[in-house]
């Protein structure tokens, strides 16, 4: 049996069959990560009843849809690894804290996820929430620009501090080199923290 495409071609049964199971898989996975992240701020409070809580509710469910997407996403898999919803925090937050992070040196924050802050950082990480609300659907694809243009073309190094902090090792090329010259760090860090030396 043969259907018509929309350009008028003609799809065959493994084609249709192709794409209802990729339709029914990415539903799945859909529900799934959807349910955990629902989950999570249900059971987390996370935004508060207030103007302020509904407003970005409403702006991290439209505009800032991919960020939170991504977040959900990565919260999920810190979930699977035995990490813990940090509910304290979270409360009335407007984000979603995780108590272990990727990396015992460092929080990281996607979307709307934040894990392994605490206290020294929060602010920081809270500018990395504030910069994806802003830029909704742009956040990720600039920063991720960022960081390969600033690999491959290291244009920080003209004002990077080389006395305080050298670049003497692959691994610091990118700790102490790319990662706090990126524009979303390099504006976090003003904000509060020490970039790493």
């Amino acid at each position: 049996m043969l259907a018509d495409g929309a350009d008028g071609s003609h799809l065959g049964d493994g084609q249709l069959a192709g794409g209802t199971v990729g339709l029914l898989v990415g539903a799945a996975v859909g529900l799934l990560v959807g349910g955990v992240f629902g989950w999570a701020i249900a059971s987390a409070r996370v935004y508060g009843p207030d103007p302020k809580g509904v407003l970005l509710f409403i702006v991290d469910h439209t505009w800032s849809l991919l960020n939170t997407v991504v977040g959900a996403i990565y919260l999920a898999a810190h979930l699977v690894f035995g990490h813990s919803l940090d509910r304290a925090t979270s409360q009335h937050s407007c984000r979603v804290n995780v108590v272990e992070g990727v990396s015992p040196r460092y929080a990281t924050t996607i979307g709307t996820v934040c894990a392994g802050s605490g206290p020294g950082i929060q602010r920081h990480e809270d500018v990395h929430i504030l910069q994806a609300r802003i830029l909704g659907p742009l956040y990720i694809p600039l920063v991720l620009a960022n960081y390969v243009l600033f690999t491959i073309a290291p244009v920080w190094l003209l004002y990077h501090d080389h006395t305080n902090a050298p670049i003497n090792r692959f691994t610091r090329y990118f700790e102490i080199g790319v990662y706090p010259h990126v524009w979303n760090e390099a504006i976090a860090y003003r904000v509060q923290g020490t970039p790493p030396r």
